[in-house]
């Protein structure tokens, strides 16, 4: 039975790392797992944050050819991503809060909307080679924002991340994937970092979801560089759509 449950584990862990590589919300998946095999709601969310940064971590090496696209426009975006990671991460610690379960929904379905109309809007903004100083900053303060939110949960971190970056600078949606495999990282690393400090996560359960995430995250990006960036934006795109409905429905808790 105990191998059982840790198989289970690991599966959906898996199936999470493959779906948080092409566009995000894997931990509808891996966080209702934790909790199944009997982890408190607050250890679960922490176990499935320290799990999730090898599994993104793969991702990212596996995109490792589209990271080298423009990459000097991504360093300056570590920094507010980080912090912002830590500071969800102190906020599940300490306080957490209702508000961000009733604004993820809708921060998700806007995410989904820029993904989709992406184009019409980029060209509205005169958006078009390399970004302003300004548009960095912009882009900075909406991934520090975007990282408080995932340290603190990171349900659809992916879709947000990506809405940003596409508002950042023309890129195809594989450039864009990497990208975000990447900054998910940094967040996941953050608050990672004070789960494993503070005693909060359960490492023998992370360890287990590590090795799913891993798996699913590699093979998750390594079948969605071979699909034609058409369809790799639909599915984003659907994805994002079937995350905001399952996000109303169930709503977002860690309590």
């Amino acid at each position: 039975m105990e191998i059982l449950r840790w198989t289970s584990l690991a599966l959906a862990s898996g199936v999470a790392g493959a779906i948080n590589s092409v566009a995000g919300g894997g931990t509808l998946i891996s966080f209702p797992a934790a909790i199944a095999v009997g982890l408190s709601p607050v250890v679960a969310n922490a176990t499935n944050t320290v799990a999730l940064v090898p599994g993104t971590l793969a991702s990212a090496f596996a995109y490792r050819r589209e990271l080298l696209k423009d990459r000097r426009f991504l360093a300056p975006l570590f920094v507010p991503t980080f912090f912002g990671g830590l500071i969800g991460a102190f906020l599940v610690l300490a306080a957490p809060a209702r508000v961000f379960e009733r604004l993820v929904p809708w921060l998700v379905f806007g995410a989904t909307l820029l993904i989709l109309f992406k184009r019409p809007i980029l060209s509205s903004l005169g958006v078009g080679g390399p970004p302003s100083r300004s548009r960095v900053v912009a882009i900075a303060l909406g991934l520090f924002l975007m990282g408080v939110y995932g340290g603190y949960f990171g349900a659809g971190i992916g879709i947000i991340t990506l809405a940003a970056l596409g508002l950042l600078m023309p890129m195809d949606i594989h450039t864009m994937n990497a990208k975000k495999t990447l900054l998910a990282s940094v967040v996941n690393g953050a608050a990672a970092g004070l789960f494993i400090i503070k005693g909060t996560a359960n490492l023998p359960a992370a360890g287990v979801m590590a090795l799913g995430s891993i798996g699913g995250g590699y093979l998750g990006a390594h079948w969605a560089r071979r699909i034609p960036a058409a369809a790799v934006s639909a599915m984003v795109v659907v994805i994002g759509l079937v995350l905001t409905g399952l996000l109303l429905y169930r709503g977002v808790g860690i309590h």
